[in-house]
């Protein structure tokens, strides 16, 4: 009697553990029954000399190396650019200032008679871009308005940096016009400042910024505050724009600056397949701690607390998913 009263306690083990073990595979299954090594996520970054490049890369490196997927991180011009190939479906994912991507998805702006990009979404916003107006002591431009007959790198035709300058100029009553622009991405510009070809460069990216610190080994760095009416009247216009401050010990200037930051978001395209966008949400959030060692910028500000901040559009249907689990 002992000896069954044994055997049918063993057996019930046995089904519970059996039935619990199906149970984990079933949720596994649900988790993680696509076939990862038949998609290939290329991540759309940045120049090269921009903080894009390494936390683009640290995210195709989680994709690759830990989740599985087929993955590589590709050096773009940046915001206008990534918006068009994840638009045209060259690029799975990609990062972009969020009021580039604003002005592609409700056609305004930049992107004004343009067919409204409502097919853009987002996985995750990750950290404030500063918009860092660039000069050095030697061309005796303090103030915004000291750009008025000077030569101003803007960044690349449409670059999301050089979107900020055309609304940097409005903000302060000034147009192009106001100055002599040359269209060069911020590290041909800062180069040229180096050689006293330009007197001032547009710079929207997070901070430290490594080519705006490379300038500072040879010439002493002046920050051009974005401050008082203009920032008053971006920030009416623009509301996406958040005033911040640049302390001093970033760059070694003589005193903290203050300006306007816009936040960079993570976008795919909707016809991302859901199993796919809520895979690739969850593997970020696990596999965090790579992402944020790309850069002291991502440790600070690329979390799942921060996910939603500065996110305009919606969000894929496979990241809701993943939000809605763990309670956001």
């Amino acid at each position: 009697m002992k000896k069954r009263h044994l055997v049918l306690i063993a057996l019930i083990a046995l089904f519970l553990s059996t039935a619990l073990f199906a149970s984990g595979q079933t949720e596994a299954a649900e988790t993680e029954g696509l076939d990862r090594s038949k998609y290939f996520i290329t991540v759309a970054t940045g120049p090269t000399s921009g903080l894009y490049y390494p936390i683009g890369g640290a995210f195709s490196s989680v994709f690759q190396n830990k989740l599985g997927y087929k993955s590589s991180a590709q050096a773009t011009g940046a915001s206008a650019e990534n918006i068009t190939l994840i638009r045209e479906n060259r690029a799975e994912m990609a990062i972009a200032m969020s009021d580039a991507v604003a002005q592609a998805y409700q056609g305004f702006g930049a992107y004004e008679g343009k067919p409204a990009a409502t097919e853009l979404r987002a996985l995750l916003g990750l950290y404030p871009n500063y918009v860092q107006l660039v000069t050095t002591d030697r061309t005796g431009i303090t103030k915004f308005t000291d750009l008025k007959g000077k030569r101003v790198g803007v960044g690349a035709p449409n670059s999301g940096v050089e979107l900020n300058a055309r609304m940097m100029y409005e903000a302060h009553n000034m147009t192009y016009a106001d100055s002599k622009v040359d269209y060069l991405n911020y590290g041909e510009a800062i180069g040229q400042l180096k050689n006293n070809l330009v007197d001032a460069v547009f710079v929207t990216s997070g901070i430290p910024n490594a080519t705006i610190m490379e300038l500072g080994t040879t010439a002493e760095i002046v920050l051009i505050p974005i401050e008082g009416e203009g920032l008053k009247n971006l920030k009416a216009k623009y509301p996406f724009f958040v005033e911040a401050t640049i302390p001093a010990d970033v760059y070694d200037t003589k005193s903290d600056v203050i300006t306007a930051t816009v936040r960079n978001i993570m976008i795919v395209n909707e016809d991302l397949p859901e199993e796919v966008a809520y895979d690739l949400t969850k593997g970020v959030f696990e596999n965090i701690g790579d992402i944020q060692a790309s850069h002291a910028t991502a440790q600070k500000h690329i979390t799942l607390a921060n996910s939603h901040i500065g996110v305009d559009i919606p969000f894929h249907k496979g990241a809701e998913r993943y939000y809605q689990e763990v309670g956001m």
